[in-house]
């Protein structure tokens, strides 16, 4: 079922006076749901400006025109818990695809119809589909965070295959892929990266250096090194595939940062969100030069950034948060 309904909230660009050498910050506006407390997160802009994104409370499908502040909704079966979306852009149409994480599937909403396809996961262990991603061909890798795998779904057939993970308990989360097609993740509930061969559909776990890290999200910058946010140290990691290379930064906050949220921009910034402070602030980071370049407080607080989406076309980073909004960041 589609709803409608119009609503402009807009809150301005907090400016601050930083307690560190670093002084730039960048322009926050933020837009609050309508529906209250439903935890709108992972949002993604389609080819016309569009933000969509998942209700994960509030099990809905939505969108915000931000020109206007419309809102437009889509209701899910109760109890679906949708954690995050992508949306494909098709001669016949526009589909989105989200992970239902309580219901063991992963759904396509065509949005001009409100028509909903499952394609439920094949093994009852794979019950929690968390992040998916899509590959250049257009089909969606994803991670089974609870349920200990990393799939992948031919989105032409609906064919799920799993690949476990070996390390127990290891909570693979996010995921992203290379130029060459080649999907990464992280191990969140150990101190691994995983690289998939997508060819053979099968894994390999790298460790990262210290055993108490925990990553959480991450990207990969245009050379194919791979970038994480580790949350419980506070850290930002580089990992360099070719030389098996790590290399780790201090968060500005600390280890009380709690990095999170993470996008990666045009010119191989990172935008990071540290969610152990509050407000949250949106912090940036120059892979070139290695160094931090911003910190911006988020003005509603924000309680915590769980995912963002880099649309280059406007410069902008998107996000939602646990104050119940939907943000942007002009980061060039």
């Amino acid at each position: 079922m589609k709803s409608s309904v119009f609503f402009a909230s807009i809150v301005a660009c907090m400016m601050w006076l930083p307690r560190s050498p670093i002084s730039q910050t960048v322009e926050i506006r933020e837009w609050l749901v309508p529906w209250s407390d439903s935890r709108p997160r992972d949002p993604f802009v389609d080819d016309s400006g569009r933000v969509w994104f998942v209700g994960q409370i509030g099990h809905y499908i939505a969108n915000l025109q931000p020109a206007t502040g419309e809102f437009s909704r889509y209701d899910l079966d109760a109890g679906t818990g949708p954690h995050n979306l992508i949306v494909a852009e098709h001669d016949s149409g526009r589909a989105v695809w989200y992970a239902g994480n309580l219901k063991s599937h992963i759904g396509r909403l065509n949005p001009d119809t409100g028509v909903i396809e499952k394609t439920m996961m094949p093994d009852s262990q794979a019950r929690d589909p968390h992040t998916l991603v899509f590959d250049s061909a257009g089909d969606i890798w994803f991670t089974v965070q609870g349920g200990n795998f990393v799939g992948k779904l031919t989105t032409e057939t609906s064919e799920v295959s799993l690949m476990a993970v070996p390390t127990k308990r290891s909570r693979p989360y996010g995921i992203v892929i290379n130029s060459n097609d080649e999907p990464w993740v992280v191990e969140f509930g150990s101190n691994k990266l995983i690289r998939i061969d997508k060819d053979e559909l099968t894994l390999e776990e790298i460790e990262l250096p210290n055993k108490k890290s925990r990553p959480r999200r991450l990207q990969i910058t245009s050379d194919d090194n791979v970038w994480y946010v580790d949350y419980v140290l506070g850290l930002l990691g580089r990992y360099e595939p070719d030389d098996k290379k790590f290399t780790e930064w201090q968060m500005p906050s600390g280890e009380e940062s709690k990095p999170y949220g993470m996008a990666v921009d045009k010119n191989d910034r990172l935008w990071i969100v540290e969610t152990g402070v509050s407000p949250n602030r949106f912090v940036g980071f120059d892979t070139l030069s290695e160094s931090f370049l911003s910190e911006t407080d988020i003005p509603s607080g924000a309680g915590s950034v769980r995912h963002m989406y880099y649309f280059e076309a406007a410069g902008e980073v998107w996000f939602g948060t646990d104050t119940n909004t939907i943000g942007r960041a002009r980061v060039h």
